[in-house]
């Protein structure tokens, strides 16, 4: 009878290195061969590796994934050798690895092909130290932290973690190895969610002490903070690419996951202007949730190299720091619709929203199949969000060449669209050349894809600037319908309803729902101070002004509507002072200016007045300016005939700004503003 192999083990003490490619399971088997290959050339190349194997004292375990490194030399070999590994994995971007390290018992054991493996508990455990850890770290048991810290140049390399559990319950107290430029300094994503139990149970007990009188921090608003469960903020993607101009691929991203979620209606999204002031990874993601609203926050990252796309995300509950679920993607560009779709897809199971047949169809759909379309899609909005004349003009380029790349991209047309919308009223383009063009590609977009929200609401300004009214309602009604999230439906719904139908209670719910979903936006901020004047409640609008103005220091139209209403209330000094404010941080923008001269007028100084006056003649004749700017001073110096003449010129020209003029306060006394 055969001995038994078991009998005849000899043990030793082995320095393990374990490694893993992380994600190897999702990619493709070609993609699997490549990366194997280039690690185990990045492996073999290390100067640990080769001493070792040329000493006789170095043993090789292959998984599917990835490998073990046995050294029989010193606890420094599997440290020294990582840290190799990881140098030379800076130039192999897509190539994501993690490693473990332990020291401890090892074996030679014969299989039953008679090749020579190595087993015992320091492999093993050098495998679930290695479990751990993410993309980038280097982990160390305890053990091998301790031989090594007998080293004093290793001691500022050593960052303690604490306990993480593995495997059937055991937990191992690791440590983290890096540097400064290599390894990982984050914890690893298994030590934070734990580290938001260890927390929840902290916040449990003293709850508890509180009841009895101790700890009344806990009970005071900020922590009784409450949002929807199925809430969510998509935080800005923080751009890794060494290429910075590849900022735009970050927000892209960011925008179009927000786009995908927005369609569902059993989800509360917010927008991305109220999500943008905020960076990617935050230090207090609970204090961003109240500002926002929400209980649960995506944040990620984007790293782009050439047709190579790298997507790290982390969906966490922000009231009791829980991580719910992350992943990394590695795909090519042409992949990136199917990460997003993916991405938006998981977060909506995650938070168990409902998901009707079309909603689940809307938020796998790809916008288009061209990917050079989809990038210039992408730098399009990236010039866009920026809101001014030259950016507009920027925006429109991209778009124009994203619907030249693929004239069925219906997204690209809805960009053209607003472009054209907002050039009049940012660059003071002619009604006449912008609203033909603005309703020919919004008539595109729905000639596309007629079940595309964003669409009907563009159309439904268009027509509204159109002055056809019974069809703007009923695409903003559609717009709202077929994404409910989408805060620009709800707000340019209200703009209507107030301006041309009195419902100011209607106009009122509609704004504030656009305030939930985009808390932070200075415009819907300021639209609702406007409705407040218009109620006849200066204080309520004064408070709005000074919420925005506070979080939005720099935004011009606040601090103009603000000057106002200090007029109405006589308090000139103050007034003055928010006019011009508005006036120098827009650039001396036509709109302020038309806001201080009307200031000036209204308190008598007509020297100040006509020298405004002038300055915004001289823009209208270059092309540069509304008449109804011009009207605004006019009113405010009480010559209503001089006011309605130039109102007029707008009127004949069917100027598309002139179908808002009801609701600006500066024209009340002419009669054209709605009261109740």
């Amino acid at each position: 009878m055969a001995a038994d192999p078991a009998s005849e083990l000899t043990f030793e003490i082995g320095h393990v290195l374990f490694i893993d490619i992380v994600g190897y399971s999702k990619l493709l088997i070609n993609e699997q061969s490549e990366r194997i290959q280039e690690l185990r050339e990045i492996v073999r190349g290390t100067e640990q590796f080769r001493s070792a194997e040329a000493q006789g004292k170095l043993m090789r375990l292959p998984t599917g994934d990835g490998g073990a490194l046995v050294f029989r030399t010193s606890p420094e070999a599997p440290v020294l050798c990582a840290l190799e590994i990881s140098k030379a994995l800076k130039t192999h971007p897509k190539l994501r690895v993690r490693m473990g390290v332990h020291s401890g018992p090892v074996s030679e054991v014969a299989d039953l092909n008679e090749q020579v493996n190595m087993a015992g508990a320091g492999v093993n455990i050098a495998q679930r130290v290695m479990d751990c850890g993410d993309a980038g770290h280097i982990l160390l048991s305890k053990r091998a932290a301790e031989d090594l810290g007998q080293y004093r140049q290793w001691q500022p390399q050593l960052h303690d973690l604490g306990q993480c559990e593995v495997k059937h319950g055991d937990r191992l107290h690791l440590v983290n190895l890096h540097n400064g430029e290599l390894g990982n300094r984050q914890v690893p994503t298994k030590f934070r969610h734990a580290v938001g139990k260890r927390r929840w149970a902290l916040i449990a007990v003293l709850t508890l002490l509180a009841s009895v009188g101790v700890g009344y921090y806990f009970f005071s608003p900020r922590s009784s903070f409450k949002a929807p469960e199925k809430s969510i903020a998509v935080l800005p993607f923080e751009n890794l690419s060494e290429d910075k101009a590849n900022a735009y691929f970050a927000e892209g991203m960011q925008d179009e996951i927000l786009a995908r979620l927005s369609k569902i209606a059993d989800l509360k999204v917010i927008s991305r202007t109220s999500t943008q002031r905020f960076k990617s990874a935050p230090g207090d993601l609970r204090e961003i949730a109240r500002q926002l609203g929400v209980a649960n926050i995506l944040e990620g990252s984007v790293q782009k190299a050439a047709d190579q796309v790298r997507v790290n995300v982390q969906l966490i509950n922000a009231l009791n720091d829980a991580h719910l679920w992350g992943d990394i993607y590695d795909r090519k560009l042409t992949d990136i619709f199917a990460v997003e779709s993916d991405i938006a897809k998981t977060v909506a199971e995650t938070l168990q929203a409902k998901l009707t047949g079309s909603e689940r169809a809307a938020i796998v759909k790809p916008p288009t199949e061209n990917p050079e379309a989809h990038e210039l899609y992408l730098k399009g909005r990236f010039y866009w969000n920026r809101r001014t004349g030259e950016n507009l003009k920027k925006a429109l380029e991209q778009f124009q060449q994203a619907v030249d790349k693929d004239p069925i991209f219906a997204l690209a047309y809805v960009g053209l669209a607003d472009c054209y919308l907002a050039l009049e009223e940012y660059a003071s383009t002619p009604s006449s050349e912008v609203l033909p063009k603005a309703r020919g590609a919004a008539l595109r977009a729905l000639q596309i894809d007629d079940l595309l929200g964003e669409a009907h609401t563009s159309l439904g300004l268009v027509n509204q600037y159109l002055w056809q009214f019974g069809e703007a309602e009923k695409e903003f009604k559609r717009g709202i319908e077929l994404n409910p999230n989408y805060p620009t439906a709800h707000h340019w719904y209200s703009v209507y309803l107030i301006t041309w139908t009195g419902r100011l209670d209607e106009a009122m719910a509609e704004i504030k729902r656009a305030q939930e979903l985009d808390p932070l936006s200075p415009v819907i901020s300021d639209q609702l101070a406007t409705y407040y004047f218009l109620k006849g409640d200066l204080n309520a609008g004064i408070e709005q002004c000074r919420k925005n103005i506070e979080l939005n220091p720099n935004y011009p139209r606040a601090h103009g509507h603000l000057g106002w209403a200090y007029l109405k209330l006589g308090r000139e000094r103050e007034a003055m002072a928010e006019l011009q404010k508005a006036v120098e941080v827009s650039g001396r923008g036509s709109q302020e200016l038309s806001f201080l001269g009307c200031g000036y007028g209204a308190l008598g100084k007509r020297t100040e007045a006509m020298a405004v006056l002038k300055e915004l003649e001289e823009r209208y004749t270059r092309r540069e300016s509304l008449a109804l700017y011009i009207a605004a001073v006019y009113a405010g110096l009480g010559d209503k005939d001089q006011a309605f003449a130039w109102l007029e010129r707008d009127f004949q020209a069917r100027t598309g700004m002139l179908s808002v003029i009801v609701f600006r306060p500066h024209y009340d006394t002419l009669g054209t503003t709605r009261a109740t």
